[in-house]
């Protein structure tokens, strides 16, 4: 396909890009809530859910007063669920996807039956990985995993249906297939577009997702325990976090037109590729990455705070004024996912040697809330995200770059799948925001007058 641009189109986007633009005062004089969220920040209140819950605030008499984040999953405190698998030296992301999808924690039985469920859906159709990922191969690995996911619809002969039955078997049938689409889609554009060898792993019904995914990743199939519990921590993390969130709100404004389960998280993935949203992972590893060869002295405060005052001045990295893997949309005090994962990193980099590294990443997350707030003298807190250690732990975990927000999606059609649930068992009108024309009225001309 041509991807050159006609000079008349570059003349007719400047016309379409003028005539689109509005002026932002009307945002104001019409108390547009732009993007959903109220001059302070606060979301509007657009949905319930029973499924996942952030909590920022703490309420202190009347006042809402900013305190440590919390992640809730169906009513149980994400540091409750990750201390309750990790004590008993199993993964957890399974489970996770029971208590998301079912309400209520599995006992032994129920696990071991809802494991073994999975397992029978992770095989692909019969020529799938040939027809549909390797002579399909996408220069974008999210785009490939949308691109399969419809693909699955075609082999469906009850894609449409949308009963609760129906819709509960699709959503594990992708549940159990992500990883694999995810790794064979890589591995297709590892080896078009990197001229790497093709080597595809049939995945193992004994392992976890997380143990299988390294499995099927890695060409020696070898991985240690401690690697694949990390990888599983990661996934329990990212599964859900709660109905505001863009991929997530998506999943219901879709599910909410009665569309099928496979163009309702094709959609989820298009909104989670973008790099607002799924993507910011591998900005904080690329950033760190010049941040290493700028600074000399990794342990010297001054050398580390010049560069994060240059990246706010937009005189480093990609010029954005962003540090990236900082500050987020509802937390400030803290994000909890990020304190877990730097709990359980920091035992990875040692395995791997990278101790140092893992020094200077703890150096950044201290000192730049201090370089924001001096430079633009914020009051509301920021504080490191899920982002700034999830893109560093990938790393350690030898997994490309390609992979990082696909691993994403991995985690999150869990929570995309019991959002698809809710908004179904709860259907009533589809979600249509009111939108108030602004254009100025005018009449028709007739073509010879124009």
């Amino acid at each position: 396909m041509d991807s050159r641009i006609n000079p008349w189109i570059e003349q007719l986007s400047g016309m379409a890009e003028s005539s689109s633009a509005v002026d932002s005062r009307l945002y104001i004089e019409y108390d547009v809530k732009r993007g959903l969220r109220d001059i302070s920040g606060k979301g509007v209140l657009a949905g319930l859910t029973q499924i996942g819950e952030v909590q920022a605030h703490t309420l202190q008499g009347e006042n809402s007063v900013p305190g440590p984040g919390r992640l809730i999953y169906r009513g149980i405190d994400i540091n409750e669920i990750v201390d309750g698998f990790w004590a008993d030296g199993r993964s957890g992301f399974e489970e996770t996807c029971y208590l998301l999808l079912f309400g209520q924690l599995p006992d032994r039985q129920e696990l071991e039956r809802f494991q073994d469920l999975l397992v029978s859906y992770r095989a692909l159709p019969g020529d799938f990985v040939h027809d549909s990922i390797l002579k399909l191969s996408s220069r974008d690995l999210m785009n490939a995993l949308a691109q399969s996911t419809l693909a699955l619809y075609v082999s469906d002969d009850r894609a449409d249906a949308i009963d609760t039955p129906n819709v509960l078997r699709q959503c594990l049938l992708l549940i159990a297939a992500f990883p694999l689409l995810a790794v064979y889609c890589y591995k297709a554009y590892s080896y078009y577009y990197s001229n790497l060898s093709l080597v595809i792993h049939s995945q193992d019904p004994r392992l976890s997702t997380a143990a299988n995914l390294l499995h099927m990743l890695r060409n020696d199939n070898q991985y240690t325990a401690l690697e694949a519990r990390l990888l599983d921590l990661a996934l329990v993390l990212h599964a859900e976090h709660g109905g505001g969130n863009n991929s997530t709100f998506t999943t219901h404004v879709v599910t909410s037109s009665g569309t099928d389960t496979y163009s309702a998280v094709a959609a989820a993935l298009g909104s989670l590729k973008g790099p607002r949203h799924g993507g910011a992972n591998i900005k904080v590893v690329q950033m760190f990455e010049e941040l290493k060869q700028q600074v000399s002295d990794w342990e010297d405060d001054h050398q580390i705070e010049d560069y994060l005052l240059k990246l706010l001045n937009k005189e480093a990295f990609d010029r954005s004024g962003l540090i990236y893997g900082i500050g987020h949309a509802v937390y400030s005090v803290s994000d909890p996912r990020t304190l877990i994962l730097r709990r359980h990193v920091d035992a990875l980099a040692g395995e791997k040697g990278r101790s140092a590294e893992m020094r200077l990443y703890r150096k950044v997350e201290k000192l730049a809330p201090e370089v924001i707030s001096h430079k633009r003298k914020m009051y509301k807190g920021v504080s490191a995200n899920v982002d700034f250690y999830s893109g560093f732990l990938y790393q350690l975990l030898g997994i490309p770059p390609e992979l990082f927000t696909p691993l994403f999606a991995v985690a999150r059609i869990a929570g995309w799948s019991a959002h698809r649930i809710e908004e179904l068992a709860n259907a009533g009108k589809i979600i249509r925001p009111a939108y108030k024309s602004v254009a100025v009225r005018r009449h028709y001309a007739p073509l010879g007058e124009r």
